[in-house]
């Protein structure tokens, strides 16, 4: 490998393990599409509480599910495709440096490349997976709930009853993030087939487009302003005070 290359990889590791850190700890300063997701499912089980049927909430798991069980399975297909690209690697080096501006690719290399896919849809696939038994202790609990007629529960006990509901779905839709992210970042390495400069250039782009998405995107604006007081109120708001 030259140096570019390993320039290229070192900064692509770099680049996803910070981003991962940076957006955790800047969640807890500010609005994102994680935090303000958390607001409306501590108030989602705090309905949940109040309700004697419970089906909706159960259904609204099962959909959330069936959309995660779908990136697992499409993950062990995307595997199974990488694999089997180890076994053609030279009819797709040909292939590769046929493309305009591609850089001469030997066995071993295309080799390195693929694996480097393989390992980030793994990762890939043990977070949708996780996440997808996450939801399932949701549902236990959800199960569990004290029904609202139940009297032998205060007020402060059935609040952290649907804290602590809300936080385990919060802990799945983090694993989901992290399987997601893994699909993006995966984008980029497909530029390293062709060239290490385009590599780094997918990867710096993924960058800006996620955190455009979590951080300034209109969907993180319409979700803050459908809550009461709307959009502005909701910026002034300290975020020390949320669950």
């Amino acid at each position: 490998m030259s140096w570019l290359d390993i320039a290229s990889v070192t900064g692509f590791f770099i680049t996803w393990v910070g981003y991962t850190v940076f957006a955790r700890k800047k969640a807890k300063e500010t609005w994102c599409l994680t935090s303000s997701l958390q607001w409306y499912r501590v108030e989602w089980m705090l309905r949940m509480l109040d309700r004697d049927m419970r089906m909706a909430d159960t259904a609204i798991l099962s959909n959330l599910e069936r959309v995660i069980g779908f990136f697992a399975s499409t993950s062990i297909l995307i595997l199974a495709g990488l694999v089997t690209a180890l076994t053609a690697n030279k009819a797709a080096i040909e292939v590769l440096t046929s493309l305009p501006f591609a850089e001469p690719t030997t066995v071993e290399q295309f080799e390195l490349k693929v694996m480097l896919l393989i390992l980030i849809y793994i990762f890939a696939f043990f977070n949708f997976t996780w996440s997808l038994r996450q939801y399932s202790f949701a549902n236990v609990l959800i199960g569990a709930a004290p029904p609202p007629e139940a009297g032998e529960l205060s007020e402060t006990e059935r609040r952290r009853f649907a804290i602590s509901t809300a936080k385990v779905i919060d802990h799945a839709g983090h694993s989901y993030n992290y399987g997601l992210r893994s699909y993006y970042f995966s984008m980029s390495v497909l530029g390293w087939f062709i060239h290490p400069l385009l590599f780094i250039v997918g990867y710096v782009f993924v960058v800006c487009v996620l955190y455009r998405r979590e951080f300034m995107s209109r969907a993180l604006n319409s979700i803050l302003a459908a809550r009461e007081g709307g959009l502005e109120r909701q910026q002034r708001k300290k975020f020390s005070e949320k669950p």
